[in-house]
């Protein structure tokens, strides 16, 4: 059995680890924040030191043969239901939202167990590893592989309590192509509401189309990219 301050030590860097992917993921407000992650990645620890050193009392007893990765492995399997519970699918959009954050889990899951089991360094490269995947690629994936889909996006910051069916039919009545409105919602400012066009308006278009949709009753404000319209 391993002494107890190396259990100790294990467990914190775990919760590190963790805080430090989980960091990311709450301040874009994802459900899943720096409480989830620390909490799966110190789980995942603790379950891989049980499976690695919490049957020493029954070994070397007759016809006990004991597998130390059983219970280590059922943590990758099981973590499929908390991310599962971290992806909605929201049915006016038709779209799936929260896969990152539920591969990042599942992630955040396998850095727990290498840290139970004593990778240091393959548990510290592997966190800043995903750190940089979430956090400095996002602005580059934004920017080059997005830019199309970008062009075309209009937020609106609505009254509390405004009918989405109201904006709907001022985004109608604009000549707006319409592929995607997604509400969401607030609760301790305006509510934003995100009007995906498909085909993508040239930028000219769409500030004619700013003056319209800021005019109807409870929208406060209407933005695009570089520019914010009260």
């Amino acid at each position: 059995m391993i002494a107890w301050w190396e259990i100790g030590m294990r467990l914190l860097l775990a919760a590190l680890l963790g805080a430090v992917i989980g960091i990311n993921r709450g301040r874009l407000e994802w459900a899943a924040g720096l409480r989830t992650h620390m909490l799966v990645c110190v789980g995942s620890a603790l379950a891989m030191i049980v499976s690695a050193f919490g049957f020493f009392d029954v070994l070397g007893r007759p016809n006990v043969v004991l597998d130390p990765s059983r219970i280590a492995a059922q943590v990758v399997s099981g973590v499929g239901f908390l991310g599962a519970g971290t992806i909605l699918f929201l049915q006016r959009e038709q779209v799936i939202r929260g896969l990152t954050t539920a591969a990042g889990l599942w992630a955040v899951a396998s850095v727990g167990l290498a840290a139970g089991a004593g990778l240091y360094v393959a548990a510290v490269m592997t966190t800043l590893l995903l750190w940089a995947i979430l956090a400095l690629l996002k602005p580059l994936e934004q920017r080059y592989l997005r830019r199309r889909a970008r062009s075309g996006r209009l937020r609106l910051r609505v009254a509390a309590g405004t009918p989405l069916a109201r904006v709907e039919a001022a985004a109608s009545a604009a000549g707006l192509p319409v592929k995607r409105i997604t509400l969401r919602p607030r609760e301790q400012d305006n509510d934003i509401v995100d009007i995906d066009c498909d085909p993508p308006l040239p930028r000219e278009q769409l500030l004619a189309k700013v003056q319209q949709l800021g005019g109807v009753e409870g929208v406060v404000s209407v933005e695009l990219p570089g520019l914010a319209l009260d």
